[in-house]
């Protein structure tokens, strides 16, 4: 392995052999390279399968060619590797898990809310036919106490006319369609919501994504930059060539006094300030975290809501109403009045007629003819996947520090005659420091 890291990071093979060498490690490179990324453009981005590979295999020559040839891009692209354990690590993991709710969890919400408006336009439904129902039932009761009235009094006392007009509503048809175009309205209009939230966000995650990755190679080269023409820069690691150096000079006390201020690259001790920035960015994660949580939340609460609402709907009894009608027909003449009055008994009535009847309709709110759908229950895998790419965003927080120094020794392993030139500076800034004190 040793070896075929030299051979990597030469600048010029020196044989045909190394040249084979390095050839078959790009390709090895580029092949793996472009099968992830055909995955993350098919599978994560949602891009059509015929531009996913046309993208995947233009960018695996592409980046064959560069490795092959351009020594200074083998080394942003090693560094890359570490640099997804950073923040731009962490800011792709986070589009993932965008990605992952837009797909997975926003559809199941919408399915939930179209179920409670199907149980709402059901009702709507049965309960508009009942109550068209019911005029017909007024209209048989009209019918009914008018023939009462013309049947059950005198033909001296006999009303013209004893029956009511009362209008039915016979254009049931109408009614329906009415109500279909309205819930079909609604349909699109949830669909047209729908469908603009996913591509929004299938749009914005797609930018987010191209341009975390351009900046993901924009940082490695940044800090490559930086590593080549700055000594002071990311220069306070106790390496074995920084070691070697002072004990060829007998000057091993720099190092033994100034322990506080330097750190080895292969140790695991972390600075006060690098604690501090680690509890902060675990805060930020946590952040996102919670905002998660919360559409999480509303899926289960809106899953919640239309099983009950489906449960309960089912569970609808019949509304009974009734309608009662008591009528009496007397008379109470003037004459007949004088004449009991003056008799001393109290005036009567004289009963001509009555009609008392009650009639009953049921009030049907739910049927089975309504065809509702069952509410959707979230998947418990995307909570775990979720879940698993969090315990890595959480676990990239605390290995950014490691990746850094990762960082600087494959800029070291490229690059070791400017190493050398670094080590030899920081060397003599600790005996100028030391000569000071």
């Amino acid at each position: 392995l040793a070896d075929l890291w030299w051979i990597y990071s030469k600048p010029v093979p020196a044989d045909g052999r190394e040249l084979w060498t390095l050839f078959l490690q790009c390709s090895c490179i580029t092949a793996v390279i472009g099968g992830l990324f055909y995955n993350w453009m098919f599978a994560s981005l949602e891009y059509s399968w015929h531009l996913s590979v046309a993208v995947a295999v233009s960018f695996s020559l592409l980046l064959l060619l560069t490795l092959l040839l351009v020594h200074p891009a083998r080394c942003v692209f090693s560094m890359i590797m570490p640099t997804l354990g950073t923040k731009q690590g962490r800011k792709l993991l986070f589009s993932t898990c965008i990605m992952i709710a837009v797909v997975n969890i926003t559809p199941n919400i919408m399915s939930n809310l179209k179920i409670i408006l199907e149980v709402i336009k059901c009702i709507c439904k049965n309960s508009s036919d009942s109550l068209l129902n019911s005029t017909a039932l007024l209209g048989k009761v009209s019918r009914e106490f008018g023939d009462a009235i013309q049947e059950n009094t005198q033909p001296i006392y006999k009303v013209m006319n004893g029956h009511f007009h009362f209008s039915l509503v016979q254009n049931r048809s109408l009614t329906y369609q009415k109500m279909h175009l309205a819930g079909e309205k609604i349909g699109r209009e949830f669909l047209s919501v729908e469908v603009l939230v996913k591509d929004s966000i299938r749009v914005a995650n797609r930018l987010a994504a191209g341009f975390l990755m351009l900046y993901l190679c924009f940082e490695s080269t940044w800090y490559l930059k930086n590593y080549l023409t700055n000594l002071r820069f990311d220069n306070f690691y106790i390496t074995k060539k920084l070691e070697r150096l002072a004990a060829d000079r007998k000057a091993t006390h720099l190092l033994v006094g100034s322990s506080k201020k330097l750190i080895r690259p292969t140790g695991l001790k972390l600075s006060w300030e690098e604690v501090v920035l680690c509890l902060v960015k675990a805060m930020l994660v946590t952040l996102a975290l919670l905002l998660l949580l919360v559409v999480v939340a509303m899926d289960h609460f809106a899953f919640s809501v239309a099983d009950t609402v489906v449960r309960r709907t089912a569970q609808f009894s019949a509304v009974t109403i009734t309608v009662g009608i008591k009528y009496k027909v007397s008379a109470n003449m003037v004459i007949t009045r004088f004449v009991f009055k003056l008799m001393g008994i109290p005036s009567q009535e004289l009963l001509l007629g009555g009609f008392n009847t009650t009639y009953h309709h049921h009030l049907i709110l739910s049927s089975a003819r309504c065809s509702i759908s069952p509410a959707s229950a979230p998947n418990p895998s995307v909570l775990l996947a979720v879940g698993l790419l969090f315990c890595i965003l959480y676990i990239t927080v605390f290995l950014e520090t490691y990746a850094r120094r990762l960082c600087r020794k494959i800029a070291a392993s490229f690059f070791p005659a400017w190493e050398e030139e670094r080590v030899l500076y920081l060397y003599r800034k600790l005996s100028r420091r030391h000569s000071k004190e």
